[in-house]
């Protein structure tokens, strides 16, 4: 059973609801690609309620995008939105 929903936005950006909220992810659309966070990096730009479901994200993400035919990427620097805000 998946804990995460996604869903792309028009601004470029991928919704993730999970039970605790949602936070936003980058999601490029010139080549659909998908932006994850490091796992380290992740424990900072996360929100609490998300923050000890890493791999759990990671497999459910790399899930949708072969099911999306995006391209799967984890980069220390990517972005994670909470609130209107990104860190």
């Amino acid at each position: 059973m998946s804990k995460f929903k996604f869903q792309p936005r028009w601004k470029e950006e991928l919704v993730v609801t999970g039970d605790g909220g949602q936070f936003i992810l980058e999601l490029p659309m010139g080549i659909l690609s998908a932006y994850l966070p490091t796992e380290e990096a992740w424990k900072s730009k996360s929100p609490d309620w998300a923050r000890n479901q890493y791999s759990d994200l990671k497999q459910e993400l790399e899930e949708w995008c072969r099911e999306n035919n995006a391209k799967f990427y984890i980069f220390e620097t990517a972005g994670v939105g909470i609130e209107g805000k990104w860190s």
